[in-house]
């Protein structure tokens, strides 16, 4: 790993949802809050303050096991819109030290400060000044880390929250990294560490010292990155132009007939899915927020969303997260008209630290979804269809040869159902 200058800054704030309701309300300060969807429903938790922290409550955990274990916990409904413009005006700040700023989510980003240090000073005086003006403008606090790349500056900034300034070295990487469990290594999730585990390897300095050779036979060409995450090698630059990625990607439709039955809701919304994950896959794209509209008959019309802990462009994981905010907010027996799929939260496939969190994509569910995208490549968008898509009653022959509704709506050489 070369020697590089502390260049590259990753800046992630504290609590950052629970931290801007305690700035907006006075009465909330020092108090565990807990920023959800719906307080009453059956939702998850978007962000708990430290306060609640201290109980065992985290993002993703159920508001009911929330309540349970944090019981005076302050339970407040998120305002994303609110919340995106606070986020806005963090980059207003950032922009002042530096161009090179790089968004990776509502909370965090990366700025490359190199040939800054005339005008502000090296990257340690860049990060202190823009601490004091966050917390001067926003009353808000965020916790830093500085490194030659972006992978240890991620790593760097998660050691010391809240609050805090952490600095890692190239030649830190032996004594700061290699130490840590491989379940703590940033991109490295539950079922890789439990694969590694199984083999005996505890420890990032375990994984760099194996030859790499047998990490690819085991995990084939992510073993390399596994490998490069544990030494702390990253090529990928911070990357301004990210600006260029759309905000979202949906699709939504509206039902012939209003229904309130179950499987209607998922054909829909395993259809929506697909077509959200395969224009993902077109632009070369991940997301890592999904977000399902559902309108009433009487027009009233809710969002809800779900935040991932990786970024994704596979249908299925489109499909389950939208399949459970589907059934944590449908209030039934109401009928539904409108329904629609949205991912957020968009980068580019091919950045080193989003590609560290695809690991834990099952690699056969990529496969097939690879399959699925050369078969439409060449026949069309409607030549392969899953089983459940199609009504009963419909019929469909296998094996390349024509689907009927496919033919009736004239969709060429017709499906095939998988």
């Amino acid at each position: 790993m070369s020697k590089d200058k502390l260049t590259v800054i990753h800046i992630d704030m504290d609590a950052f949802f629970a931290a801007i309701e305690q700035q907006a309300n006075p009465e909330l300060r020092d108090k565990p809050v807990i920023v959800c969807g719906d307080p009453d429903g059956r939702g998850v938790v978007a962000t708990a303050s430290y306060e609640a922290r201290a109980f065992g409550v985290h993002s993703a955990m159920p508001v009911r096991e929330a309540k349970r274990r944090c019981p005076q916990a302050i339970f407040v409904r998120g305002r994303h819109s609110y919340y995106s413009k606070i986020s806005n005006l963090l980059l207003e700040v950032y922009r002042k030290y530096t161009p090179e700023v790089e968004p990776f989510s509502i909370d965090e980003a990366f700025l490359d400060v190199k040939g800054c240090e005339r005008l502000h000073g090296g990257a340690c005086e860049i990060a202190g000044k823009i601490k004091v003006e966050v917390r001067e403008a926003l009353g808000l606090t965020c916790s830093v880390g500085i490194a030659p790349n972006k992978l240890l500056a991620k790593m760097a900034s998660d050691m010391n929250k809240p609050d805090g300034l952490t600095i890692i070295r190239a030649e830190d990487v032996e004594s700061t990294i290699w130490p840590l469990p491989v379940r703590k290594l940033y991109g490295v999730g539950k079922k890789t560490s439990q694969a590694l585990e199984s083999l005996g390897i505890k420890t990032a300095g375990a994984i760099a010292r194996m030859p790499v050779e047998l990490l690819i036979a085991k995990f084939g060409e992510s073993g390399r990155l596994i490998h490069n995450l544990a030494c702390g090698i990253d090529n990928s630059r911070v990357d301004s132009g990210i600006w260029d990625i759309p905000k979202s990607i949906g699709h939504e439709t509206t039902l012939t007939e209003d229904s309130s039955d179950e499987d209607v809701m998922l054909r829909h919304i395993l259809s929506l899915s697909q077509q959200v994950g395969r224009r993902l896959r077109q632009q070369e794209l991940v997301a890592r927020t999904v977000t399902l509209k559902l309108r009433y008959s009487d027009f009233t019309t809710l969002t809800r969303a779900n935040t991932f802990s990786f970024f994704t462009c596979l249908d299925q994981d489109i499909y389950e997260a939208s399949k459970k905010l589907l059934f944590s907010n449908w209030i039934r027996p109401r009928k539904i008209r409108l329904v629609g799929v949205t991912v957020t939260s968009l980068s580019s496939k091919d950045d080193f630290t989003r590609q560290l969190a695809l690991f834990e994509q099952d690699e056969k569910r990529r496969h097939v979804t690879a399959a699925m995208d050369r078969v439409r490549d060449r026949f069309g968008e409607n030549a392969i269809t899953r089983a459940s898509l199609i009504k009963p009653g419909e019929k469909i022959k296998t094996k390349g040869t024509a689907h009927d509704k496919g033919r009736r709506e004239g969709h060429g050489k017709g499906s095939v159902g998988i």
